[in-house]
């Protein structure tokens, strides 16, 4: 049964307003265009759905059951209008993100704080990951982005921008003085108890690469899973660590802790954000994805 989907609008009016006059004002059409589209879906059904009363019309058995189900799913409709209208106005919504500690602590929490001032309806949903889980995240389509720190491979379809410049470091506290001023090579490192991230992190990768290109390979005595730890570890003596130096900064402002000093410094990297061509972003990531745009811009 083909039956315009217009009636079935009209058909609730109607019911809801005992009129066909009353439903033509809600609507903004005629009465005779009201009585018309009634007419034909009276036709199309085979049974007559309302019968006439002195202030109006009123439903027929056949009509009560029909308007039952209709008015549901009218009702329905009208909800999900206002919710989506509302995820457009960005009352309510979700934004799926992934991040590793560094990114969100040393990047975008500050404009999250910023972004949940200012929509806090909006719920931000953040997999904390290190930078290869994210991106698989991310070809999966399970986050709107992510915010991932180089180095790293992408598929095609995937779209970075470089958004701030991190540097990596080695660090010791005063167990190991006498390193401090000296000018060490960084085959140097091999004689001495080394504290790393885990493997599966860009910034280990990006480390050792550097390393490899001169000649240098580390066999780590401990092996972390977050810089806060190694961090941590460092202050205790436990050997020379490894991180971004957005996590010792105020280790190494307090003296706990100093930095090693090399011929030459690891390159800056970048920490980045990652979109994917093929995955349908939510109207409030995008808006975040703007804030974080016009601040780079």
């Amino acid at each position: 049964m083909d039956i315009n989907m217009e009636y079935y609008k009209i058909f609730y009016y109607v019911a809801k307003e005992g009129s066909f006059t009353k439903a033509g004002e809600e609507l903004c059409v005629s009465q005779p265009a009201v009585s018309q589209s009634i007419k034909l879906l009276e036709e199309n059904l085979g049974t007559k759905l309302f019968i006439r009363v002195p202030k109006g019309v009123k439903l027929t058995p056949e009509g009560e059951a029909l308007y039952s189900y209709v008015k549901r799913g009218y009702e329905y409709i009208k909800m999900g209008e206002e919710q989506f209208q509302k995820m457009l106005d960005l009352e309510h919504g979700e934004i799926r993100i992934g991040a590793s500690d560094m990114t969100l602590q040393f990047y975008l929490l500050p404009y999250l704080e910023h972004f949940h001032e200012k929509y806090p309806g909006i719920k931000v949903v953040v997999t904390n990951a290190p930078t290869p889980s994210t991106l698989g995240l991310l070809y999966d389509g399970r986050i709107d982005f992510g915010v991932v720190s180089e180095p790293f491979q992408v598929k095609a379809g995937i779209k970075y921008i470089r958004v701030r410049k991190i540097r990596d470091i080695f660090i010791a506290g005063s167990k190991f003085n006498y390193l401090q001023g000296k000018t060490m090579e960084y085959k140097d490192l091999e004689s001495l108890p080394i504290i790393n991230l885990e493997h599966n992190t860009s910034t280990r990768k990006y480390v050792n690469e550097f390393l490899e290109s001169n000649q240098v390979i580390l066999n780590p005595e401990f092996e972390l899973a977050t810089s806060d730890m190694i961090v941590k570890f460092a202050m205790r003596n436990l050997g020379i660590g490894c991180v971004v130096k957005d996590f010792a900064d105020e280790a190494l402002d307090k003296g706990y802790l100093f930095e090693l000093d090399f011929m030459s410094k690891i390159p800056e990297r970048s920490i980045c954000i990652v979109t994917s061509r093929h995955n349908p972003i939510s109207e409030a990531a995008n808006k975040l994805l703007e804030m974080l745009n016009e601040v780079q811009d």
